[in-house]
Formats: structure tokens, sequence, C-alpha cells
């Protein structure tokens, strides 16, 4: 199936493959080539890819919405970045993007005020 990770900046991953786990806010959920149709709003966390060839990539994301269509995947989100390492590692970057939001927040409201 063809997958496609895509923030405002980038194409942050693009390719085939063969099974996907991604955090939604309902929960955890895995998707396999063909399945239903579905739109899902994203969670922060990590996003797990098992591409057709070569090895598992892990994407922390800061939410977004997720769709599965005629056999392709695509996840919108704000802010991703590609993490080398396990689970954990993508986690850790994906509370890192959703901490920066924060700060960009506080920082809008401050300047609001002045």
């Amino acid at each position: 199936m063809r997958v496609d990770v895509v923030s405002p900046e980038s194409i942050v991953w693009s390719g085939e493959a063969e099974f996907i786990v991604a955090k939604t806010v309902e929960g955890e959920i895995g998707i396999l080539a063909n399945h239903e149709p579905l739109m899902a709003a994203l969670a922060t966390g990590a996003v797990e890819i098992v591409p057709a060839e070569g090895e598992r990539l892990r994407v922390g994301v800061h939410g977004g919405f997720l769709q599965v269509f005629e056999n392709s995947v695509t996840l919108l989100t704000d802010r991703a970045t590609l993490v080398e390492g396990d689970v954990d590692a993508a986690r850790e970057v994906a509370a890192a993007l959703a901490s920066e939001e924060d700060v960009d927040d506080t920082r809008a409201v401050a300047d609001e005020g002045e």
C-alpha cells in the first residue's frame, strides 16, 4: 500500500509499506493493505511504518489526520520528524513537538498582551 506522511513544511516520508501502527484519539490502530476506508484524528505520538523493503521506520507526529482510501494511507500532521531508534525515541520526539507548540502558544498570548 502507498503511504505518505505530510506536514506543512515537507513530505516527511513517502513509499510502499506492508503495515502501519498509529495512535489516534480513539486508541491505537494497525493498518494492513486493502484496509477499509477510514478517517481518524491522530494523537501526538509515534507512528511505526513497516516498509515493503528496508527497516521499520518511526515518525514522531504532533496531531493531525489519518486517511485510508483505495489502498493508500495519508497522514497529515502539523509537525513530524523521522526518528532513528525505538518507539520510545519517537514518542519523545512527539512530546518535544507538542511542548514546542505550547511554547509557541505562550509566546503568541504574550505578544497579544503587548
